[in-house]
């Protein structure tokens, strides 16, 4: 299967594919940790690479950094909270946590302008993401285009590699633009520049990157050229792969299709539409449903609850059975994950406001 960071298909067979890519099941490295967070317990982070060494960093009070980027293409949805509330559970054992900003990757790869992408960073997502809970003190946020450590890491690294490899891994074509060639280099020197001090000397630890299956290209380029760097004594960095939410009406969620996600800017009677309208995995008919009962595992609102909206297992397990045994019809199951999608919107609202303030200090390096 053909799985670049530009082109996910609809439905991915992650078995399949992390068997392809030589991703390894998650369980089987957590120890106590699938209690820590509901992502681990619940199957929606369920690949790694080399994860033990932050389970070891964690469990033993060791250093070590994470490195999430965003890419600031449209408005943040449902899909996009997943990362942030990994980033949360991380701030409880590190502060080194970084955050670029792929203004470079928007502008050579999706011919967005720096100003569009900086405005999107700024309203979208920074403020969002500390309205959300992220601990501002403990984030490292930056724009590629203006982080020169960054660059010039890139310039060094891009050594590393070449054509052959690089079309290998990511399918370019001839007429790939060559910015967009560099693009996959800059993201190699993000996730690696935790291992290095302000003048590029050598500073090895840990880093995960938390990220989609659709990402793995660039973790595997970046724990090659890892490895080929010797100078740095760069250690590979480790990573997890998490589920991607369901789109509303089935298929991929995605900013670009308003009516397959929940934004976090959406108003009540648009989050009411988008929910009333969703794919559930209820029967055709409501006599069907409560004879032989729904199927939470297809339907979309009971994944919000999943990922999102119910935190208490036992809550949740007690939604999946009364599902399953038609109790709980499809109606009053969405009326549910409205009145739950818009009391949280309210309060992110509220958070909103004064976390925007933080954003634009962010940005501008003030704060």
């Amino acid at each position: 299967m053909e799985l670049t960071p530009w082109e996910t298909p609809a439905v991915i067979d992650y078995k399949k594919t992390m068997e392809q890519f030589g991703v390894k099941p998650i369980a089987d490295v957590l120890d106590n940790l699938k209690n820590e967070h509901h992502f681990f317990r619940r199957n929606i982070i369920l690949g790694h690479r080399d994860f033990e060494r932050i389970v070891d960093a964690i469990k033993n009070n060791k250093e070590f950094a994470v490195v999430s980027g965003m890419m600031p293409s449209g408005k943040m949805h449902f899909g996009h909270k997943m990362v942030v509330d990994l980033l949360k559970f991380y701030q409880k054992y590190t502060d080194n946590i970084n955050i670029p900003i792929a203004d470079l990757e928007a502008y050579w790869a999706r011919n967005m302008s720096f100003e569009t992408t900086k405005e999107l960073a700024l309203n979208e997502y920074i403020t969002n993401y500390i309205a959300l809970g992220l601990d501002p003190e403990k984030i490292n946020v930056y724009l590629q285009s203006k982080y020169q450590k960054v660059k010039d890491l890139a310039l060094i690294l891009s050594k590393r590699t070449n054509w052959s490899e690089m079309k290998a891994i990511y399918g370019f074509k001839g007429e790939t633009n060559i910015g967009h060639v560099f693009a996959p280099i800059v993201q190699v020197a993000d996730i690696l520049h935790p291992q290095v001090d302000e003048n590029l000397n050598p500073e090895p630890k840990p880093v995960v990157v938390p990220v989609g299956i659709d990402q793995d290209p660039h973790i595997r380029l970046t724990r090659d050229i890892a490895n080929r760097a010797k100078e740095f004594k760069f250690i590979p960095p480790s990573s997890t792969y998490h589920r991607f939410m369901t789109g509303l009406l089935g298929g991929k969620m995605s900013s670009s299709k308003p009516e397959t996600a929940i934004f976090l800017t959406d108003d009540e009677k648009t989050v009411k539409k988008k929910i009333f309208s969703a794919k559930t995995g209820g029967r055709e008919t409501l006599e069907e449903h409560k004879k032989y009962g729904g199927i939470p595992e297809e339907c979309v609102v009971y994944e919000l609850f999943l990922y999102h909206l119910i935190l208490d297992d036992k809550e949740l397990a007690d939604i999946y059975q009364k599902c399953r045994s038609g109790e709980l019809t499809c109606g009053k199951c969405k009326k549910m994950a409205y009145e739950k999608v818009v009391e949280f919107l309210k309060d992110l609202k509220e958070k909103r406001e004064q976390a925007k303030e933080i954003a634009l200090k962010i940005l501008e390096g003030k704060y």
